[in-house]
Formats: structure tokens, C-alpha cells, sequence
């Protein structure tokens, strides 16, 4: 079915470029917080050449220093394509429900579209579990995070019976900037745990086959044998590639098809896009989201 829609996309989309440079004069990529700038950008060098390639015009990539950034880099129209994580999916959608179009998710290597938000500790630090933390020290990462803030934020104090204020539970409850300083500060001793995300499938060591997790340790900034998992979320959708709505439809068509056939022709650039293994991506609605666009109007807003 994926790959019947890619090349029913390629096939009624095919203009020539000179006909889509009428349309645009370049094309913009944001790409969400999670590790290092540069680490972002080299994952998706091989996105910006094939988008260069596709539509004859000036890809450029953008890699803030928050999630924020991408997110109102799509509200205000400043970028035209993202992956991005279902709470961000859902901030966008609360401020202008017309401003993005969801069109791609994902694929784990088991063929669903999931994933776990994961408490992680020391191995060394007698932290096993949610009840040794507590009156520790706890790390979130980016505020539009879903894994690294909303779902723990709704899930952990269910499981808890106590709120994530510093001092309720956790002795400490801090917001470290991103998945990879959440994992660095764990991994460091500066912080006792905290959350990332992961597909949870594979092996711990590798940092299961996706994820934040698996990026750190192909980064060469962890061993996972040092670490140990204390939590699990329940499965949250992973979260969309979104294109601008105010797009040319061509130009939506054309590049929702060329993430989609990612794969399929380039299995290594589709590993650095979508942080892991993978078997691709696959259409997505706006519907998938929707009870996590309830869960954050009701945690944060908008």
C-alpha cells in the first residue's frame, strides 16, 4: 500500500523542474531538537541533496536549538517540511489547525508506528525503578517534547501518586534543553535519570534499533551496558513528517513521495532521517494524533 501510494505520488506529480521553480526559490527543512546540531545536520545532508535534486531549487536545513524553533518556523512560514514529535504536531495544530499537513509516519522494524518514552539510570547508582528515584534527581527534556515531557508528565505521576514538582516526589525536577543532554547528564552523574525516547524494540546495548538512545551510542557517547531502563511509557504514535499547507500541491506531492521511497532508495540516508533502523515511512492522518493534541491542550495549551 506504501509503495503504491509513493509511485501513484511520482507518477501524477512529475512536472519538470523549470515548473516547479516557478512555484518556490527554495526549499527549507527544519529538523527537531535531539542530539547536536552538526550530528542533526549531516543525518540530513543526503535529504537536502535529494531535494535539490527532486525540485531544482536551494534546499536549506535548519536545526534550532529547541523545538520551538521548529515550531514556529512552520507557523510563521519560514520552513516548509519537518519530522516532528506528536506533541510538537499538536502545538502547531492548537495555534493554527490549518498551518501544517501531516502526510508521513515512521515505520519500526516490526511494522508498527510507535514508540516509548524511557526512564533510564545509572547502572552503578542502585536505581532500578521509579521507587528508587525517589527524592533524586529527575531530567525532562525539551517542554514540546512528547516523550521527553508531556506523556512522563501524565504517566510517571500516575504511577507515582505524587505531581513532578521539585520536592513532591523527585527531590529535584529539571529541564535539561534535549534528549541528548537529558542522556549525557544521566550517563555524566549530573543527574540521577530521566526520559528520552526509543522505539523499545532491539537490543538495550545498541540502544534498542531507534531513537535518541540509539543516535548517543552511534555517536560514541554512551555505553549503554552502563545504564539501566526504570520506566516505560505506554505506546505513543510517533510523530509526523509534516509539509507546509500553503505549498504548492506539487511540491507537497512530490516530496511526501521522495520521504517515502527514502528507504527504498537510500537505506543509510533513511536511517540518519529517521534516527534508527527502519523500514520507512508510511501515510499518516491528522486523526492519529488527535487524543495527543487532547492530552497536551489539557497539560500545557496551546
Amino acid at each position: 500500500m506504501k509503495k503504491t501510494l509513493a509511485i501513484a505520488l511520482a507518477t501524477t506529480t512529475v512536472l519538470s523542474s523549470a515548473a516547479v521553480g516557478q512555484d518556490i526559490t527554495e526549499f527549507r527543512i527544519g529538523i527537531l531538537g535531539g542530539e547536536n546540531a552538526q550530528d542533526r545536520l549531516n543525518s540530513y545532508s543526503c535529504l537536502q541533496e535529494y531535494t535539490e535534486e527532486l525540485l531544482d531549487v536551494e534546499t536549506k536545513l535548519f536545526a534550532p536549538a529547541d523545538y520551538n524553533g521548529v515550531i514556529q518556523g512552520l507557523l510563521g512560514g519560514t520552513l516548509d517540511m519537518a519530522w516532528l514529535g506528536a506533541s510538537s504536531y499538536a502545538a502547531i495544530h492548537l495555534q493554527d489547525p490549518d498551518a501544517v499537513e501531516p502526510v508521513l509516519v515512521k515505520v519500526n522494524m516490526d511494522g508498527s508506528i510507535g514508540y516509548h518514552s524511557i526512564g533510564f539510570a545509572r547502572a552503578d547508582s542502585d536505581i532500578a525503578s521509579l521507587e528508587d528515584m525517589q527524592g533524586k534527581v529527575f531530567g525532562f527534556g525539551d517542554p514540546n517534547s512528547t516523550s521527553g515531557y508531556l506523556i512522563p508528565s501524565i504517566e510517571i505521576p500516575q504511577a507515582t501518586g505524587a505531581t513532578m514538582e521539585s520536592g513532591d516526589y523527585f527531590g529535584e525536577v529539571k529541564f535539561t534543553g534535549g534528549h541528548e543532554q537529558t542522556i549525557v547528564a544521566v550517563y555524566n552523574g549530573d543527574i540521577d535519570g530521566g526520559v528520552t525516547w526509543a522505539d523499545g524494540q532491539g537490543e538495550w546495548e545498541d540502544g534498542y534499533n531507534s531513537g535518541a538512545l540509539r543516535k548517543a551510542v552511534d555517536a560514541g557517547l554512551v555505553d549503554m551496558n552502563e545504564m539501566v531502563q526504570i520506566w516505560k511509557s505506554n505506546v505513543i504514535p510517533e510523530g509526523p513528517v509534516v509539509v507546509r499547507s500553503a505549498l504548492p500541491d506539487d511540491v507537497k506531492a512530490q516530496m511526501t513521495a521522495l520521504v517515502d521511497g527514502l528507504y527504498e532508495r537510500d537505506v543509510d540516508c533513511a536511517y540518519g532521517v529517521a534516527a534508527g533502523e527502519t523500514l520507512g515511512f508510511q501515510p499518516v492522518t491528522h486523526d492519529t494524533y488527535t487524543s495527543v493534541i487532547e492530552a497536551r491542550r489539557a497539560k500545557i495549551g496551546g
